[in-house]
């Protein structure tokens, strides 16, 4: 089991067929488990109330920043010292929890990221990984000045201080880029942490990708 004062938040689109056995495996290891349903228009809240879990519930679709930063205020309101971003797909694996939580147990980091890159546990597909995941390390670093080894990896853990701190004001996919720019903005303490992850589908394309872009590019000029 966790500790008490880790919290699960699980960002949740149109997860029916998923969703419930990401919950029933993270009961193995916690109850402090809150599912962000972000408008969905399946029966994902639903099941996650039968199942047992804290549903926060969005009216409308707002996107993955959103829900996570939801999540995070949440969970800081009930107390919690560290929380993990967990996704709803069932593409991370429950056994990998405790190697993220550790480093911010033993006040080693303020956040942690997992990554798929450090050990070659995940398969991910060619294409994906060299025309997609590779590029995306160039363009955070360009963006934030922190590089990573897997820059768009949403398996996470930040302690207190950390959720704090960091306000996500991306509501879509740009939102990790714009967590690892407030990490150095805030000069807060990272440490990446070797992750598997399962892949149910090809996931993200190009085209999700060029829109991260597009959005990092209109967040920037708006604050200029």
């Amino acid at each position: 089991m966790l500790p008490q004062n880790v919290w699960i938040i699980i960002p949740a689109h149109n997860e029916e067929e998923n969703i419930s056995k990401v919950i029933n495996d993270l009961k193995e290891f916690t109850s402090n488990i809150v599912v962000v349903n972000d408008g969905s228009t399946d029966n994902t809240s639903q099941i996650c109330k039968t199942n047992g879990v804290i549903v926060v519930d969005h009216l409308v679709n707002r996107g993955q920043g959103a829900s996570l930063q939801t999540g995070n205020e949440f969970a800081l309101s009930c107390g919690a010292e560290i929380i993990v971003h967990f996704d709803a797909d069932g593409q991370h694996r429950v056994a990998d929890l405790e190697k993220v939580i550790e480093p911010l147990l033993n006040g080693q980091a303020d956040i942690v990221f997992g990554s798929r890159f450090l050990e070659k546990n995940s398969k991910v597909h060619w294409f994906k990984k060299y025309f997609i995941l590779k590029p995306a390390i160039f363009f955070n670093w360009f963006f934030t000045g922190l590089k990573l080894s897997d820059a768009h990896n949403g398996f996470r853990a930040l302690s207190q201080e950390a959720a704090k701190k960091i306000k996500i004001e991306q509501d879509g996919m740009a939102h990790a880029t714009e967590i690892m720019n407030l990490v150095r903005q805030k000069n807060l303490r990272h440490i990446e942490v070797p992750v598997e992850i399962i892949y149910q589908e090809f996931g993200q394309g190009i085209i999700g990708g060029l829109k991260i872009i597009e959005d990092l590019f209109i967040s920037k000029l708006i604050k200029k």
